[in-house]
């Protein structure tokens, strides 16, 4: 037998602090070595934080990366075990995103990444430059200092693998594996029988499988160890990485750790027998034969040992199930974590919330509320940091600590309804009721006094005062007088986080959380600079339907009761007075419903649909029920409205990214924000196809034949059945 044991982790850096990275890059690997591990790997650019964007061109960034490998490589943390750190390297005049690969205070090779993540969230090509020269290794220069300090000139640098007396290990980075010909294939061919994947993966509702499945894949048919290391929590932006550090072994999972936690460190460790490696590999012919025509690929000879022999207390790991949360507890413990994280490293003292009673502000009280529980149980597991930023927080004295969410909560969570003579008992009601379930400080706030104060300014300064449409009032009048309440809201709620920590003799200040959803944004049903303008918004990119079913989810597991009739009560904005004869409703508002804005989202960006594409697969979609021309007035309202709105989104809340089909125009749905919302063009287009199919109906038994109510695959093979489908894009 040749046993090896690997230790690979889950690592919640921060963009830029250096401290803080070192110091978990150091516990990280007291850890692995306290395991008994020989082999370390950490996640994708460790050393300086994954998110430094623009800072990667700083060489200040650069400088400082090597100073902290210094560090590391002059002390013990390296005796005895490879260690894999990520770090940007220049290297004449590029710079590359790099692990370095060390062992007994030594570099043995920099391997630069060579397919770069360049989509969705990921601008990597901005900052960095792929290394293209397969066929080689090369010479690199290290910095003097470095140089000087470790007494070592230069070292291999490029693509290739490390050939140890008793195995071969290699780095795949990130982006790497999920490319259409990834090096591990061919490396395996070459004898590489560890795979290290150091990466910077972002959470997204139902896309761990996805990461799991590949790295199984990559070991399945071709035998071998593959170790995965991720970032876990806020580094710095609207992502949360979301761990799961695993170790895959001929395709079995053998160990996973955590998807979400507020864990600066956590290490996952593997036993291992490489011979079932090459028993599984000799086993297949197929494998053999490609491995006898292979493409050489460069390796590095390091003489160490690394496994040890057949020995009854090194007991293999062995497979196990692998852990999937579902989508409520994503929605619940994602955006917690996130929170948390921005939190205590934002010197914020807590967060305000405007609490309306409604499905997304309540799902937001909920989501803080978790966090309340898990810094609770976290502190109850022993985690020292986690009880340090509580206290710190919370302003607790005397040797006291979080003990109870609810008492937490109350330290460091506002709500504020903010009602108005439109807005209903109900609503008010269960504000203050899932308040009380939370633990939450609760205000009950009127604004009438100063909409009325506004409006009596405006009729002092035109002569006229706007009316309600339903007294009478025009369009223009009616949507005036909803946005003035909107925008007080607005401003109340930032006045109250300054100021009420002030009130009640503390020091600091309050976040103000957002709770605008993701399909809000897509179709513009908000007011610019509203209550959807905030700090930060855990829901800002979570469909409506996510997030009905999270409070039914919560209403049981969070132990908030009222979440429940909060979910069961029809969206309304009460900005419009209620009659007998009428009661505002969202979904009448829109045009649309939430679930017909989901589908126009996915369309639009997963499936890269402009109006005429759009509505050709939606014929095959709605067919069954709509003519041609129902269903181009349908796609014709929403990218009338779309557009209109998208201006918005140049100024939406920065959002935790949970849904691939967001429309932030910041970092991740890059389009204009001036559209002729006429569409003209298109419109004639689809006006022209209309006319030729002349009313017909596409006659489908059931709409299943399409797919529609099928969430199985990828969901990327047919756009109009995919685009019902929450698991695409991932």
């Amino acid at each position: 037998m040749r046993l090896l044991k690997v230790a690979t982790c889950n690592l919640n850096q921060w963009a830029m602090d250096f401290d803080v990275n070192l110091k978990n890059i150091k516990e990280s690997i007291v850890k692995a070595k306290e395991a008994g591990a020989v082999i370390r790997l950490g996640p994708e650019l460790e050393i300086t934080g994954y998110g430094c964007e623009d800072h990667f061109l700083e060489l200040d960034t650069v400088n400082h990366a090597w100073e902290c490998l210094k560090d590391l490589l002059l002390g013990d943390w390296t005796d005895g075990i490879l260690c894999s750190f990520g770090m940007p390297v220049i290297k004449g005049s590029e710079r590359y995103n790099c692990q370095v690969l060390c062992m007994n205070s030594k570099i043995i090779m920099i391997r630069p990444k060579m397919w770069l993540a360049n989509d969705g969230n990921y601008r990597e090509l901005r900052w960095f430059t792929a290394w293209k020269q397969k066929d080689q290794l090369v010479e690199f220069q290290l910095p003097y200092e470095i140089s000087e300090a470790l007494q070592q000139k230069e070292v291999p640098f490029g693509y290739g693998y490390i050939q140890f007396l008793d195995t071969a290990v290699a780095a795949e980075i990130c982006e790497e594996l999920f490319t259409p010909s990834p090096p591990h294939a061919e490396l395996a061919l070459n004898g590489v029988e560890v795979f290290m994947n150091a990466s910077g993966s972002h959470h997204q509702l139902r896309k761990l499988d996805v990461r799991l499945r590949a790295f199984m894949g990559a070991t399945h048919t071709r035998g071998g160890v593959y170790m995965y290391s991720n970032h876990q929590g806020c580094d710095g932006g609207r992502l949360y990485y979301d761990g799961c550090a695993c170790v895959v072994v001929n395709g079995d999972l053998v160990g996973q750790g955590s998807q979400f936690s507020l864990r600066d460190v956590e290490v996952v460790v593997a036993q291992i027998d490489l011979e079932a490696v090459s028993s599984l590999r000799g086993s297949i012919s197929s494998f053999q034969e490609q491995a006898s025509c292979k493409t050489t690929v460069h390796f590095v000879v390091a003489p160490y040992k690394l496994c040890q022999s057949f020995n009854l207390k090194l007991c293999p790991s062995s497979p196990r199930e692998i852990n999937y949360h579902c989508p409520e507890e994503e929605i619940a413990f994602g955006p917690g974590c996130w929170l948390w994280d921005y939190l205590r490293r934002s010197g914020a003292s807590g967060f305000l919330l405007p609490l309306s009673g409604g499905a997304d502000s309540s799902s937001v009280a909920a989501i803080v509320g978790c966090m309340c529980q898990l810094v609770v149980k976290e502190i109850a597991n022993g985690d020292e940091q986690v009880k340090a930023d509580a206290i710190r927080i919370g302003k607790y004295t005397e040797g006291q600590f979080p003990t109870d969410s609810r008492e937490f909560a109350k330290r460091i969570f506002y709500t504020v309804f903010m009602g108005s003579e439109n807005s209903s008992e109900a609503t008010r009601s269960r504000a203050k009721m899932l308040a009380d379930e939370i633990g939450s400080w609760h205000l009950d706030v009127s604004i009438d006094s100063v909409v009325s104060a506004l409006l009596s300014l405006f009729q002092t300064v035109t002569g006229k005062r706007p009316r309600y449409k339903v007294d009478g009032g025009s369009n223009i009048e009616n949507l005036g007088l909803q946005n003035i309440q909107a925008r007080i809201r607005m401003v109340l709620a930032f006045m109250l986080a300054s100021l009420l920590p002030w009130v009640h003799n503390k020091s600091g200040f309050y976040l103000v959380l957002g709770s605008s959803n993701v399909d809000e944004g897509l179709r513009g049903y908000l007011t610019k600079y509203d209550c959807s303008s905030a700090d930060i918004n855990p829901i800002g990119s979570i469909s409506k339907q996510d997030l009905r079913a999270f409070l039914k989810w919560a209403a049981v597991h969070l132990g908030y009761s009222s979440l429940a009739e909060i979910e069961a009560a029809p969206p309304t904005a009460e900005l419009e007075p209620i009659r007998s004869n009428y009661s505002q409703l969202d979904e009448v508002d829109m045009g649309m419903t939430y679930e017909e804005l989901s589908i126009y989202g996915r369309l639009r960006k997963i499936f890269r649909c402009g109006p005429v594409s759009m509505f050709q697969n939606l014929c095959y979609r709605w067919g069954a029920k709509l003519t041609p021309s129902e269903v181009a007035e349908k796609v014709k309202y929403f990218f009338k409205y779309y557009s209109i709105n998208r201006h918005k989104m140049t100024v939406l809340t920065p959002s935790y990214h949970a849904e691939s089909y967001s429309p932030e125009d910041n970092r991740f749905d890059l389009r204009q924000f001036l559209y002729n919302a006429r569409w003209p063009y298109q419109f004639r287009q689809i006006d022209d196809l209309v006319r030729e199919l002349d009313g017909e109906k596409i006659h489908l038994t059931e709409p299943s034949e399409l797919g529609v109510t099928s969430h199985a695959g990828g969901g990327m093979g047919v756009a109009a059945a995919g685009s019902g489908n929450p698991n695409v894009g991932l």
